[in-house]
């Protein structure tokens, strides 16, 4: 859809979730997009993350909060090169197994615009599905500048074990990717994520990409 069409559909969505009750989203997601499920009301945690500079920024640290049941917020800061990411998210749905979620993504200290979202979920038993779209910032074709693109989003992942969850995901646009990887839970505090990134543009190189994640219970 034209990109003026999804940021009128989030706006109406994120007024929509401030008047309605119960869904739930995390932007902490499968391995490159946000997913629609639930980051618990006073959860915080702390993830260290690092990947190929041709993903985003190499070293990072994301501290991400579950305010209530309907609303959370993440905080960015990157190191390489250093600049500080805002995002923010907007359970719309939650009866399962269909879940709806909006929000912004990727607000930065270096001028970058907020780039807004618009994703629902399937989720049944072992198996989660994920579609939307994302309205975002792309380099114009002579190099000029930036334009706004709206670009598919999808995932899937397979909880395998009580520990283990396999992912995958893709989003469209050439500076993006398809995804493999998984999360384990090494405690029921620790999880980590590694996964491997094939580039859409051609040549399609590979990278790599791996997150330690830390869940503390900041307030019940």
């Amino acid at each position: 859809m034209p990109h003026r069409y999804l940021r009128t559909a989030t706006a109406a969505a994120l007024i929509t979730g401030a008047l309605a009750s119960g869904a739930f989203a995390t932007t902490k997601g499968l391995n490159q997009i946000v997913t629609p499920d639930v980051q618990p009301t006073g959860q915080f945690s702390i993830s260290y993350q690092q990947q190929d500079p041709q993903i985003g920024n190499q070293n990072q640290v994301q501290l991400e909060l579950g305010v209530c049941k309907e609303f959370e917020i993440a905080y960015f800061h990157g190191f390489s090169p250093p600049f500080e990411v805002l995002n923010a998210e907007v359970g719309l749905v939650d009866k399962r197994p269909w879940l709806l979620s909006t929000g912004f993504l990727g607000w930065t200290s270096n001028g970058t615009a907020a780039q807004p979202f618009l994703e629902g979920g399937y989720y049944e038993g072992k198996i989660e599905l994920v579609a939307g779209a994302v309205d975002a910032d792309i380099q114009n074709v002579d190099g000029t500048g930036l334009m706004r693109q709206d670009q598919a989003v999808l995932g899937a992942a397979y909880q395998a074990t009580p520990r283990l969850l396999v992912q995958t995901d893709y989003q469209a646009g050439s500076g993006n990717s398809s995804t493999i990887g998984f999360t384990y839970a090494v405690t029921p505090a620790m999880t980590v994520n590694p996964a491997i990134y094939v580039t859409n543009s051609s040549p399609h190189n590979v990278l790599g990409y791996a997150v330690v994640t830390w869940n503390l219970t900041a307030w019940k």
